[in-house]
């Protein structure tokens, strides 16, 4: 069975957004560079055009990727959300022994992005957070080992 796709809406939009530059003026503007190294003669030597027909594939793959995550994608409605449980969306605080809270919102694997607080419902650190409550002490597999955390606070 397939695995399942989450997108929050703000991340989908994102991802709309990023495919219609892609199909516009991405395109287009490799088009030109294609034009532009077919004209220059020789395509067997003419490392302009090699570059753009490689530049061509990979813009052609994520245009594909891109119409398949979203033509699959759940897209999860924020304010539908549970308030008492964590889920896919939830922003939750959460805070490490003797540290700084710390503020995170559960995303699926495509829009993971630590470094800007949003983490994957797959890594092992969403994944030990997902379906506690607030007042829970969850424990989860890091590279730098175990950590224990307690779930404060779920927006």
């Amino acid at each position: 069975m397939p695995e399942e796709i989450f997108l929050t809406a703000q991340g989908a939009d994102r991802l709309r957004t990023e495919l219609e530059d892609l199909k516009g003026s991405q395109r287009e503007a490799l088009a030109i560079r294609l034009r532009s190294a077919i004209q220059m003669g020789d395509l067997s030597e003419n490392a302009d055009y090699h570059k753009a027909k490689e530049d061509q594939g990979f813009l052609e793959g994520r245009i594909q990727e891109l119409e398949y995550l979203l033509a699959n994608a759940r897209i999860v409605d924020e304010k539908s959300l549970p308030k008492d449980i964590v889920s896919v969306g939830s922003h939750i605080t959460v805070q490490e022994a003797d540290c700084e809270p710390e503020v995170f919102q559960m995303v699926g694997a495509k829009e993971a992005d630590p470094r800007n607080g949003k983490i994957s419902n797959e890594s092992p650190f969403g994944r030990a957070l997902m379906d506690h409550r607030a007042g829970d002490i969850v424990e989860a597999e890091t590279p730098g080992g175990k950590i224990r955390l307690k779930i404060l606070k779920i927006d």
